[in-house]
């Protein structure tokens, strides 16, 4: 289908034709679309740390960058499970949305002036003939940590952050749907985060944790 082959192409930030992009996806494909689609977002789950800071750098985006440093925000985790879905032949996009934290540690709502996350980013597969949302964003230690359930893919239904708690309180809050892309957007995001947060804070906030978790 020609509407679909930029979703299966290399793009700027989803460099699906990366040589270690190909040999992780060849690694992880399984007997079916379905089945690889799972098996890529446990990786980028799991073996892809998250941190919740987004970098200023256009080249902090690039999936390849990001699977050799293995750690990143949201957004970065879901650029990489894309361009590892397009290596492994499954048609692949971005979506993102606009989501509040009703449990927020306080510090860093002291530190972001709110508990909205601005263009909170996730991947989308095209399986079995529909758009499958996963957000690999909090691997299983930070969900534990925060006392939540990982995010699980079964590779039929959207894989979406928890809207409450197990306790039963209110978690996520997905409050605006921002649409789907065939690459980061990155100028729009970067505009967003200008407007909505204290750049320079943000901005020494990645660069103290990069230095501690390594460029």
């Amino acid at each position: 289908m020609p509407e679909l082959d930029a979703t299966l192409r290399p793009a700027r930030f989803l460099d699906c034709d990366h040589p270690s992009i190909i040999a992780l996806a060849r690694s992880l494909t399984r007997a079916t679309p379905r089945e690889t689609s799972i098996a890529l977002f446990d990786w980028v789950r799991d073996h892809v740390v998250y941190v919740p800071l987004p970098p200023a750098d256009a080249h902090d985006f690039v999936a390849s960058v990001v699977l050799a440093r293995r750690w990143g925000y949201c957004v970065q985790k879901a650029a990489l499970l894309a361009a590892l879905g397009r290596a492994a032949g499954i048609p692949s996009r971005l979506g993102f949305a606009d989501v509040r934290n009703h449990q927020l540690p306080e510090h860093m709502r002291a530190a972001m002036g709110t508990n909205l996350f601005t263009w909170h980013g996730y991947t989308e597969f095209l399986l079995d003939g529909r758009w499958v949302k996963a957000t690999p964003a909090f691997d299983t230690g930070t969900a534990t940590k925060a006392g939540v359930l990982p995010v699980a893919l079964d590779g039929a239904n959207d894989a979406l952050m928890h809207p409450v708690d197990p306790r039963g309180n209110p978690y996520i809050e997905y409050v605006r749907e921002r649409g789907d892309f065939d690459d980061v957007p990155f100028d729009a995001i970067q505009a967003s985060i200008r407007e909505l947060y204290d750049a320079d804070v943000l901005r020494a906030a990645w660069a103290a944790r990069a230095e501690r978790l390594g460029t």
